[in-house]
């Protein structure tokens, strides 16, 4: 094996290796620096987790000349992916201190101001996703027409993510002098056909072939229902630990439910997807990489977008809808010649997309046992949370529940109230509420007329008085002042006895 002091690399880049921490050169390194150096065009496939990075990097830097003022950029790297952009840019300042070159990443999800402000000062290399390089380009903000070099990193995923129309509207912005360097984790007819077209008598470089995964990554399946995932899951990291992990999800709820099982079990989880801001997805992976966060869950979206050194194993909670994705997610852990350990859950409706990944990497996946996890155990708990989930949903449930409560409540103000009876006693006497006044007292019945005044109204009509009938006793029981001058009456007589 070569060292990379005998690939051509100058002693300024060979500093830089070393700051990288590199010690002997990837077979991919050793066969593309070379060839980049010489300015070849060049399409180089290699397992994820090679150094396919510092393959493009170190020469391209090497041999690169300085923009002047406003002039650039003068290399430009395109990535699928948020995470691989800024990857990538952390390796190109880790090797332009040596060759000091200015480094610029662009994104999406990042406020234009900054990007466009340092993009008038002028850059060397400008690394960038497809969607916002477009965008900068239709605010005339980024012009292409000084790139010497231009990088096409994990072309097959950007293929496969529909940033094919981006992609031509890129290149086509370059001069058609440019270098080109093309790397992709596999090359198919897709590839060849679309991208490969716009390179001049590329060489090729080819470390992996299609289905081929990392030799030092082992790999198992655990057959399980999906309702017993999240067990089989906390038994899994109770047996193998739950640092350094990362868990591949599906979707992005699938991803952040799973996330919020972890944590309240008790696990330091963090979810990183599509829906999740720039801000967060850099905080997610910078808190795992220190340590922090020990269980990652993602999503196919950033499966080529993690690179984390020492990934103890990877979970694929739900196999991938397409088999190349496995063979990106089980590269983040083994990489760089690395061992790895890989295990994925495997439920009934998903056995046609585990014989689709047996297919493509050309052999079985052994089975596995998680000793601390008890199917039948896990199927009765299961079931008995189904049993409680229903019952809060079942409106009779929630309307005797809804009644309990109250009633605890009433009890509960009543025992209240007994306790502050006493206290009451012992200070001032409470108000006494006063007793309501018969009807007659407040003057009732202001319509109806005075017996003076019915009186007088009858005998201007000419008709009869009505006879008034009296109770036993004689007593006026007639609303009013009559009345009540007839009670006084009464009482008088009753004391002259």
């Amino acid at each position: 094996m070569k060292q990379f002091s005998e690939l051509g690399l100058s002693d300024e880049a060979l500093q830089a290796v070393a700051r990288l921490g590199y010690e002997a050169p990837t077979p991919v390194q050793e066969q593309a620096i070379p060839l980049a150096l010489e300015g070849r065009d060049l399409i180089a496939a290699a397992k994820t987790g090679t150094g396919k990075t510092a393959a493009f990097s170190l020469p391209s830097l090497d041999r690169l000349d300085h923009a002047k003022g406003g002039q650039g950029p003068l290399m430009l790297v395109v990535t699928p992916t948020r995470e691989l952009a800024q990857q990538i840019g952390e390796v190109c300042t880790t090797i332009a201190a040596s060759t000091h070159h200015r480094i610029l990443t662009v994104v999406g999800g990042l406020s234009y101001e900054p990007q466009i402000k340092k993009l008038k000062h002028g850059v060397d290399i400008l690394i960038a996703t497809p969607g916002r390089l477009v965008d900068l380009m239709e605010q005339k903000a980024v012009r292409l027409g000084d790139v010497e070099v231009l990088v096409l990193d994990e072309a097959d995923r950007m293929l496969d993510m529909g940033f094919w129309p981006a992609m031509r509207k890129i290149i086509g912005a370059t001069p058609d002098s440019r270098q080109t360097l093309l790397f992709s984790a596999t090359i198919d007819s897709s590839i060849k056909n679309s991208v490969g077209r716009l390179l001049h008598d590329p060489a090729f470089v080819e470390i992996a072939h299609k289905g081929e995964t990392a030799d030092t990554v082992e790999q198992h399946i655990v057959r399980v229902p999906q309702t017993l995932k999240p067990d089989l899951l906390k038994a899994l990291l109770a047996e193998k630990g739950a640092e350094r992990v990362i868990v591949f999800a599906r979707t992005r709820s699938r991803a952040d439910s799973t996330c919020r099982r972890l944590k309240r079990a008790g696990y330091s989880a963090e979810a990183i997807h599509s829906d999740r801001s720039q801000n967060q997805r850099r905080r997610a992976l910078d808190n795992f990489a220190s340590g922090q966060t020990g269980i990652l869950v993602a999503t196919d979206v950033l499966a080529r977008g993690i690179d984390v050194e020492e990934v103890d194993y990877v979970v694929n909670y739900d196999l991938p809808t397409q088999p190349e994705d496995y063979i990106h997610r089980i590269g983040r852990t083994g990489r760089a010649g690395a061992a790895g350990f890989a295990v994925s859950f495997v439920s009934p409706e998903t056995e046609d997309a585990l014989r689709d990944i047996e297919k493509l990497i050309k052999r079985p996946i052994p089975e596995m046992d998680v000793a601390s996890f008890d199917l039948e155990q896990a199927a009765s708990e299961q079931a008995a949370r189904q049993a409680r989930s229903e019952a809060r949903r079942d409106p009779e449930i929630k309307q005797a529940a809804k009644e309990l409560a109250a009633r605890e409540r009433k009890k509960a103000k009543a025992r209240e109230a007994a306790t502050e009876q006493p206290a009451a006693k012992g200070g001032a006497a409470p108000k006494r509420k006063a007793p309501k006044k018969p009807a007659g007292a407040k003057g009732a019945q202001p319509n109806r007329p005075r017996p003076a005044q019915q009186a007088r109204k009858q005998g201007s009509s000419g008709a009869a008085p009505r006879a008034t009938s009296k109770p036993h006793g004689g007593s006026d029981l007639r609303p009013g002042r009559a009345h009540r001058a007839a009670l006084a009456q009464q009482r008088s007589k009753g004391k002259r006895r």
